[in-house]
């Protein structure tokens, strides 16, 4: 598929003169309003934009920081007939390429786009090798994740439908993005769409785009997802949930390979890997009539389960080290791990929740432990009642039969805090009563 070109300029001639050079090797968009631009990086397939630096009163300048913010990843470059060092340094520190001088040069500028087409292609693939990284560290290392690993290296660059399967929360959209970043169609876009969030009557729409006037507020055309993955992967998550009705429609694009916009009677032909993820039993689904058989052997030509994290324990310190990086940086703190008890806390946790449920606890943690390692009460209360080892004797006090309950709890507030260094947070954490609380309490001690 030709890379896509949009031109934003307001002298047609210019705009038509580029069109007219490029249009063999480019699919090439063109638009004097810079308004209509903007909406074409968010509704069509871009992959470079010719932005002209001054457009009447409008600055190319707005415009590229608009871009970036809708397509970070967007690649453009700057058309001006009033180049200065000045305006070029400041162009590409808002995240333009390059520029190019008016009038163009139309050699000079297919070269351009050549260069600015190869770096694109270089750092994706580093961007890639750091997604990698990133997902096999958050998704583990155990002899269960060595069987995904070794079937994600296997199907990477082949065509064939996925359907990985598992729990909430057990890295199912990881292991898509795996798969698309580590084969050979990672230089393709990644269009996620996630079933159980879109109201059933706007996800036909999302799915395959509308023509201008399909419906009230259809103010103009919209590629949807189909078209926009293009050369690239399909992942549908939460799959499940697709109404039955879409679903027959679903199936009809995946068996033709082309898709018809909604008020429109052209076909557009599709080039993408459909990958999908699901947490129910789609299998069931099928015997109880609420998925179509045939869609279901159509999406599930490869299945990978993602095992839940209570089955694969051996990975949870692995994660927990990551995590704790993770959010040291992003909260600007120094924890250097978890102590003993704490990490045996976490070993015996259940997680329903699985990874994510992990991950929430972690940041939890570092962002309210006071103390370079993590002990147990920075773990949240719900967390903290599943250690699985007897207690030693300096966490227990003796207390004699008939002893009056004011009597038990000055025994009790005393020895914690004698337990956690007069450490009254900690004390008052472990206690469950507010520090003022144990305040009060204590001066009531000491009269």
């Amino acid at each position: 598929m030709k890379p896509g070109l949009l031109v934003i300029d307001d002298e047609a001639a210019i705009c038509m003169s580029i069109k007219f050079a490029l249009e063999d090797d480019y699919q090439v968009y063109t638009t004097i309003d810079p308004k209509e631009g903007i909406e074409w990086v968010k509704s069509k397939r871009i992959d470079i934009v010719l932005l002209d630096l001054r457009m009447g009163a409008v600055s190319g300048l707005d415009i590229l920081k608009k871009v970036k913010e809708i397509r970070s990843e967007l690649t453009a470059i700057m058309m001006t007939a009033f180049a200065s060092i000045e305006t070029s340094i400041e162009a590409i520190k808002q995240g333009a390429y390059y520029y190019i001088e008016k009038p163009i040069d139309m050699d000079k500028l297919s070269v351009l786009i050549m260069r600015a087409l190869q770096y694109k292609q270089v750092s994706n693939r580093l961007e890639s090798k750091d997604r990698q990284l990133e997902a096999r560290a958050f998704l583990g290392t155990s002899k269960a994740m060595q069987q995904v690993f070794s079937m994600i290296d296997r199907i990477k660059d082949i065509d064939s439908s996925v359907l990985i399967t598992g729990e909430s929360g057990t890295g199912k959209e990881l292991v898509a993005r795996e798969i698309h970043f580590s084969g050979r169609r990672y230089q393709g876009p990644l269009e996620i769409i996630n079933c159980a969030a879109i109201p059933d009557n706007l996800l036909e729409s999302e799915l395959f785009g509308y023509e201008k006037g399909a419906f009230t507020g259809a103010t103009q055309s919209k590629d949807g997802k189909c078209v926009a993955a293009n050369g690239g992967t399909l992942f549908l998550d939460e799959m499940s949930e697709l109404p039955l009705s879409l679903q027959a429609k679903l199936l009809r694009v995946i068996q033709e390979r082309e898709v018809t916009p909604l008020g429109s009677n052209k076909k557009k032909q599709l080039d993408i890997r459909i990958i999908s993820a699901a947490n129910k039993n789609i299998a069931q689904m099928v015997k109880n009539g609420e998925f179509r058989e045939d869609l279901y052997f159509r999406l599930n030509v490869i299945p990978i389960h993602m095992p839940p994290l209570r089955q694969r324990k051996e990975d949870i310190p692995l994660l927990i080290n990551h995590l704790i990086q993770k959010f040291n940086q992003s909260m600007n703190k120094q924890k250097e791990g978890l102590t003993p008890k704490a990490m045996e806390v976490l070993l015996h946790y259940p997680y329903a929740g699985n990874v994510r449920e992990l991950g929430n606890i972690i940041e939890y943690a570092v962002a309210l432990s006071m103390d370079r390692l993590i002990d147990v009460l920075d773990l949240p209360h719900f967390v903290q009642g599943h250690a699985e080892h007897p207690m030693n004797e300096d966490e227990m006090i003796q207390l004699p039969l008939g002893i009056p309950m004011k009597e038990i709890e000055k025994r009790v507030i005393t020895a914690t805090l004698k337990h956690y260094k007069d450490h009254r947070q900690k004390t008052a954490h472990s206690l469950q009563i507010s520090e003022r609380s144990l305040r009060d309490k204590l001066k009531n001690y000491k009269k």
